[in-house]
């Protein structure tokens, strides 16, 4: 699987720690920056390409980080096709997929240990969503 991985200062560190684990893994790692700690950047800059790759199917899935995880949900879920939620919990990391066929996953870094946000991101990509009728429903009612 490629995944995408985008931050901003507030996710930096974060970042090479969850792109760590995902070489390690097995995947396909896609770095959309930030390449280097700029205390002054822009999540938007990093967050929106990634998550035009992953609407365009160039990664299967994405990862967004900065402070808090809110600003990277906001702004992958302005990307068209992008299903973006702030997870920072085990159940939410595959319901999300499972039920609503989340595509990017957003955390704090501010936020949430290294250890748990690992184990967040390897539950998210082992999800799969499940296609139930109602699931399909709910989502038809907010494709635009």
């Amino acid at each position: 699987m490629r995944v995408g991985i985008a931050a901003d200062h507030g996710g930096f560190q974060l970042k090479g720690l969850v792109t760590t684990s995902l070489i390690n893994w097995g995947y396909e790692v896609v770095d959309f920056g930030a390449y280097q700690l700029n205390r002054e950047d822009d999540y938007p800059d990093f967050i929106i390409p990634m998550s035009n790759a992953v609407a365009s199917g160039d990664c299967e899935r994405g990862v967004g980080l900065c402070g808090s995880g809110v600003g990277a949900s906001v702004a992958a879920n302005k990307v068209h096709s992008v299903r973006a939620g702030l997870i920072h919990d085990v159940f939410s990391a595959h319901q999300g997929v499972e039920d609503d066929n989340m595509n990017v996953l957003c955390m704090g870094g501010s936020v949430i240990g290294a250890s748990l946000a690992c184990e967040l991101v390897k539950i998210f990509l082992a999800a799969r969503f499940d296609g139930a009728e109602r699931h399909l429903r709910r989502l038809n009612k907010i494709q635009s």
